[in-house]
């Protein structure tokens, strides 16, 4: 069983888009300890089954990524695509937290494993992007500074130690639409900030770069927009969008002050207690 941790996008930059219409980020990118789980055993076809907390989101797909995943790498392998893949849901679909991106990372771990594939770590990148922007960020699954369409990963400083909180109102918000919502111009290329020392230097550098998408999400969900106000009247020390949307996250110096927050909210929403992986 292999774990898909999910990502949070702690700032977003939107910085230019290339002539296929693909946009260009500069983004921070986190893991957290919330993870889907990924297993596959030998069978003599390719299946996947579904189970999890939050495996009806996933039930209408007709082709999920994780099976795009082992077709491609058995085509690339040259091996046969058999595997009984089972996939444990418990990241939000359409959330802006990479859940399907992680999934497919961890599936193309998993299979090379069992199908025994010797692949240098280099073409098992190249794999990743053909699936999607963020598969490759979720193939490395640590703290990066992201570029390009999300390819260009550089390492980032340690993070501080300090409780995550995930918020989710239950409204999914496709990737494309708030790309396609987005107005104004491009935010410049700026260089990568010192090291923070603590949470409270992180949160400075996180709230001077900020989200893009935001403004796009909360036009398309108001919700948003109500998950954020209510998480900013909160100690958190820093609050924002994950991503394209439409999970939000909070900083929190401790787990009980996370959780004090969490109890002001409406019982409705989602929401993860955890911590940075």
């Amino acid at each position: 069983m292999r774990p898909a941790h999910a990502k949070v996008n702690l700032w977003l930059n939107v910085v230019g888009r290339r002539d296929d219409g693909y946009h260009l980020l500069d983004s921070l990118v986190a893991f957290v300890d919330l993870a889907d789980q990924v297993e596959a055993r030998p069978d003599d076809r390719l299946s996947l089954g579904l189970d999890g907390p939050l495996a009806g989101a996933l039930a209408g797909e007709a082709d999920n990524l994780v099976l795009k995943a082992a077709r491609l790498l058995a085509d690339r392998a040259g091996v046969a695509p058999r595997a009984a893949i089972r996939l444990i849901k418990h990241i939000p679909v359409a959330a802006g937290l990479g859940g399907g991106s992680a999934d497919a990372a961890a599936a193309l771990r998993e299979l090379v494993e069992l199908w025994r594939v010797t692949m240098p770590e280099e073409e098992l990148f190249d794999l990743a992007a053909r699936l999607g922007a963020d598969v490759p960020m979720c193939l490395a699954g640590r703290a990066a500074f992201v570029s390009g369409v999300g390819e260009r990963l550089t390492g980032a400083p340690p993070l501080p130690e300090c409780a995550v909180m995930l918020v989710n109102p239950g409204t999914a918000l496709p990737t494309r639409d708030v790309f396609a919502a987005r107005r104004g111009a491009f935010s410049p290329v700026r260089p990568a900030p010192r090291p923070w020392r603590d949470l409270a230097e992180l949160a400075g550098v996180l709230a001077d770069r900020g989200n893009d998408l935001t403004a796009a999400a909360v036009l398309l969900a108001p919700l948003v927009g109500q998950v954020l106000e209510g998480l900013a009247r909160t100690e958190a020390r820093h609050v924002a969008m994950s991503g394209s949307g439409a999970s939000c996250f909070a900083l929190y110096d401790s787990p009980d002050l996370a959780r004090r927050a969490a109890s002001a909210l409406p019982a409705s929403w989602w929401r993860h207690i955890g911590r940075f992986v």
